[in-house]
């Protein structure tokens, strides 16, 4: 028999029981589907994550005092410098800096009115944070009322604060409009601005900022205990290496620079994991869609036992009668790869539209696929082919009739 005769025989086959058909592909469309549908998105979805490192960790430089452990605040440790952020904005590639210290304000603790209250019911436990004016666009943050302090006022020492819009929404202040004002301990401060959307430091939104003038005159903040600086996407390496200088020229080694890790290789790493998750996913849904294959093509040869005697008794192989349900399962599993890779194309493009992503699907993925899914009908259908092939004609026959 020719192999062309024997496609012929193949599809005539499968195309007799159009719905038989259609059910038997629906496991490996539904796998085919779900395999290029997760890998298209696995890999959308890690270049949203890797876009979204590049915006924010990617951009972010942290600068410390390189003390030793317990060393803050004694004789001899390093003290940042109050105009830190100044320095470092003259390097090339820093977009924004801030300086950013925890204040302690002993039993000093913030209420929205003065009220002597020993039970301390209307005393807030909303942590203090001196910083540079520079400090809520260095977090990319966006004040929502009113306005950030500036240099003149951390000059000045004056007493003002900027809310984080959880701080205020416990203080019960919504707008600076009328002028509120807030205390710590007994000592009034201005409420000049609110804000919100803090993209690098969340805890701000939970804080009470001051600016720096204000927290060493009146709480003897030393200086600054961190630098924050957020720099243009790409710069974060270069600038990582001159910022230990231009924050302390003549001993660098006092401070300690923490730099991103380089947002290709951890892009890669992203796509890396979320394509093995989404992998897993798909293989299962592919051998899901094999075994439907090959409980279809098994319960074929069942009900074919007749014609499997007929077509050896006229003298067909046991090749033949393999080489048929063979390619019977192989052409179900093409057709099912062919629907399954459209099906899956149109998903992403679908996930992607709705979510204002820009799709990204490897054009080797869907290609592959209906080549993928023939490959899985040949495989499904060996144990059914081989168990036709096995079928004596004496045996097949006596079985028809």
């Amino acid at each position: 028999m020719r192999l062309v005769d024997l496609a012929d025989e193949s599809v005539l086959g499968i195309s007799i029981k159009t719905s038989r058909l259609i059910l038997t592909m629906m496991g490996t469309v539904v796998g085919i589907a779900a395999l290029v549908a997760t890998l298209g998105l696995g890999q959308t979805a890690s270049g949203q994550i890797t876009q979204r490192f590049d915006e924010a960790a990617a951009t972010r430089i942290v600068v410390k005092p390189n003390n030793p452990q317990g060393m803050e605040g004694q004789e001899g440790a390093f003290v940042m410098p109050w105009n830190a952020a100044d320095r470092v904005l003259e390097l090339n590639g820093v977009a924004a800096a801030g300086t950013y210290s925890t204040v302690t304000t002993g039993k000093d603790k913030v209420s929205g009115v003065v009220l002597n209250d020993p039970a301390g019911a209307n005393l807030l436990e909303i942590p203090v944070i001196a910083g540079s004016s520079g400090l809520l666009e260095a977090e990319s943050g966006v004040v929502t009322d009113g306005r950030f302090f500036d240099s003149g006022h951390d000059e000045r020492a004056d007493r003002v604060v900027v809310l984080g819009s959880r701080a205020a929404l416990k203080l019960a202040i919504n707008r600076v409009s009328s002028r509120p004002s807030i205390f710590i301990g007994e000592t009034p401060f201005a409420v000049i601005g609110i804000f919100d959307d803090v993209v690098r430091r969340d805890d701000l939104l939970d804080a009470v900022i001051i600016p720096n003038g204000t927290a060493a005159n009146l709480y003897a903040l030393s200086g600054p205990q961190e630098l924050d600086i957020r720099t243009v996407v790409g710069a974060a390496q270069q600038v990582g290496k001159q910022a230990a200088v231009a924050v302390s020229p003549n001993r660098p080694e006092s401070v300690r620079v923490n730099v991103p890790p380089a947002p290709g290789r951890l892009g890669n790493n992203v796509l890396g994991d979320v394509n093995a998750l989404f992998l897993a996913f798909g293989a299962v849904a592919l051998v899901v869609g094999g075994l439907g294959i090959a409980n279809v093509t098994l319960l074929s040869v069942m009900e074919r036992t007749g014609e499997i005697g007929l077509r050896r008794a006229l003298g067909a192989r046991k090749r033949h009668i393999a080489g048929q349900f063979l390619l019977e399962s192989m052409i179900t599993g093409l057709l099912g790869g062919l629907i399954g890779a459209a099906l899956g194309v149109a998903a992403v493009v679908a996930v992607s539209a709705t979510r204002d992503w820009t799709p990204i699907l490897d054009l080797q993925i869907a290609l592959l696929a209906p080549v993928l899914g023939s490959l899985i009908g040949l495989l499904a259908g060996a144990y059914p082919a081989i168990k036709a092939a096995t079928i004596e004609p004496i045996t097949a026959l006596r079985r028809a009739s």
